[in-house]
């Protein structure tokens, strides 16, 4: 890494100017005044400071102001003393310009809304004689101290960098830890990120894994090192594959390359057609989140987010996925005998359970309706009626024997979550067998789940091959009796071609079956939308997080991804 300076920020920097975005808040008794009323001690009248209270857009912007001019000019104390967390800001400041190698530092602020202020970043990166410019855009939000009501800055990681979303993130410049990769389709096409965006945080992955066995070379990097304890690497997680599905897991973020390594080519099992139609989808929309794969191999498509550098959802997203929950929930019926087919099966408008009340989207009911109708529809009480029958542990083992769910060892490639379905009772049991309580999936998981009904086996998603490293993939205990896999093949297309699937699924026609799921979340306007599906050897998924009715979110999403085939 070579020898660090003692301090590479431009001291001779101007003040953050401040424009016409904030007004000049002239000196004397104003400022004085209002710096008693809002900056925490006492107020003019003597009273305690209002410390339930938000700032003040004056408040707002004096904090601000402060902060960014003391950063921009190097004055790491004064920027920190002017946070709520002096220890954290201070570390990462010096962090920034020591260990990033970060100067020449400019700011400039935008418009304020509310207490939240965002502004840009122009500056230096240089390494060892290599320089380059860096330019980027971060916000900050200004808060009240608990302990005395002082307005500051409210700390976070982000703050520096929107990259660094963890406490233990950290900015880098130095030769890169691994060489960079080139990450090819199954035909051996190159996927270009700037193509297919979506897969930016999917090559980083396959280059935290594969990179020193991939041929390449190392170059210099700034880079956003998600995780990492102090001068430790990640190379037991990488090993690993990657597994857990927490944001410190995440492999580093390049964000600037000062020196072109020299790439090592990774061949993946995506297909650049099934890529192109899943990056189009999810453009279109906010939040979306989708992947692809082969029922018959597990070998995955296609994977894409509408937010290509945020959070990769589509693989390690940790959300309630509805009712597209009641695939396994039907398998494991089926199984105990619990429902059939075409057997008469409860649908009433409210079913009652460990003190909650369930009911039905609108509280229809379905009277004297097969078993076929309610899953078709969609039916809550239908499924949380049998929950009387049913141990806690029941669905647990549904999911981890039969879908090969919840038992954190798929090991695809990169990090992924493997879902779970944890052992619940009374009404979080209940709202477990709708997708609800804490049933946690992603859109990874639940193509699975339609690929292991279409099919009747388990076989663990892969995004590369587990010849290139030897690696073993999970397996589940047992496969689904035939009798079983019929039906739920039968229950799964009914509701593709007469159900609440339908109106999504009608341009895909063939051998296909589908599940619509709708998740409520807390303090959401709206319920997640879920789509999941099969048609032939292709299976899919999508969640539209805030997306409504998945039928009319994530249907069309995973409609448009199985007509454009692998």
């Amino acid at each position: 890494m070579g020898q660090r300076r003692s301090d590479g920020t431009d001291r001779g920097t101007r003040p953050v100017l401040w424009g016409a975005v904030f007004a000049v808040i002239v000196a004397g008794g104003a400022l004085g005044g209002y710096a008693l009323a809002d900056g925490g001690g006492t107020s003019a009248d003597g009273k305690p400071p209002l410390t339930d209270l938000p700032p003040s857009p004056e408040g707002v912007r004096t904090a601000a102001r402060a902060f960014l001019d003391a950063w921009q000019r190097g004055d790491t104390g004064a920027a920190a003393a002017g946070t709520d967390d002096a220890k954290a800001a201070r570390a990462a400041l010096t962090g920034y310009r020591e260990d990033a190698r970060i100067a020449k530092v400019r700011l400039t602020p935008g418009r304020a809304s509310g207490s939240t202020v965002p502004f840009s970043v122009k500056a230096e990166v240089s390494y060892e004689g290599k320089r380059k410019p860096l330019a980027y855009r971060s916000k900050l939000s200004v808060v009240r101290r608990p302990a005395d009501g002082k307005v500051l800055v409210g700390w976070a990681p982000s703050v520096l960098h929107p990259q660094l979303r963890g406490e233990r993130d950290r900015l880098l410049t130095g030769e890169a830890g691994t060489p960079p990769v080139k990450a090819v389709d199954r035909d051996g096409k190159e996927l270009d990120t700037e193509k297919f965006p979506s897969l930016a945080n999917v090559v980083d992955g396959l280059r935290e894994k594969y990179g020193e066995k991939s041929g390449g070379q190392a170059g210099i990097e700034l880079r956003a090192v998600h995780g990492e304890e102090d001068g430790k690497d990640k190379k037991g997680a990488a090993a690993a594959g990657g597994r857990k599905g927490g944001k410190e897991d995440q492999p580093d973020t390049t964000l600037l390359t000062l020196s072109e390594g020299t790439p090592g080519t990774v061949r993946t099992t995506l297909s650049a057609t099934s890529q192109a139609a899943a990056e189009k989808e999810v453009a279109s929309r906010q939040k979306a989140s989708v992947v692809v794969l082969r029922p018959s191999t597990g070998e995955i498509l296609a994977v894409a987010n509408s937010n290509p550098t945020g959070f990769n959802t589509a693989l390690q997203g940790s959300l309630a996925p509805g009712s597209t929950m009641k695939v396994i929930t039907s398998s494991m019926l089926l199984e105990k005998k619990l429902a059939e087919v075409n057997r008469k099966h409860p649908c009433p408008k409210y079913f009652t359970y460990g003190g909650w009340k369930f009911q039905n989207d609108d509280k229809f009911e379905i009277k004297d309706g097969p078993f076929l109708a309610s899953f078709a529809r969609s039916c809550n009480t239908a499924f949380i009626s049998q929950a009387p029958k049913l141990s806690d542990g029941d669905l647990t083992a549904q999911a981890q024997e039969v879908f090969g769910l919840g038992r954190d060892n798929w090991a695809i490639g990169v990090p992924s979550f493997d879902g779970a379905v944890p052992v619940q009772s009374d009404a979080q049991m209940a709202a477990s067998l709708i997708g609800q309580g804490a049933v946690r999936m992603n859109p990874l998981n639940m193509a699975s789940v339609a690929a292991t009904a279409s099919t009747g086996t388990f076989r663990q998603p892969y995004l590369v091959s587990p010849e290139l490293d030897n690696r073993t993939l999970a397996k589940a205990s047992r496969t689904m009796a035939s009798g079983t896999v019929k039906s739920l093949r039968e229950l799964m297309r009914y509701t593709a071609t007469s159900g609440t699937a339908a109106q999504a699924m009608a341009s895909v026609g063939g051998d296909m079956g589908a599940k619509t799921g709708s998740a409520e979340v807390d303090g959401q306007k709206e319920p997640n939308g879920w789509f999941t599906a099969y048609k032939g050897d292709l299976a899919a998924s999508a969640v539209v997080q805030a997306g409504g009715h998945g039928g009319d979110s994530a249907g069309p999403v995973v409609a448009a991804v199985l007509r454009a085939g692998g």
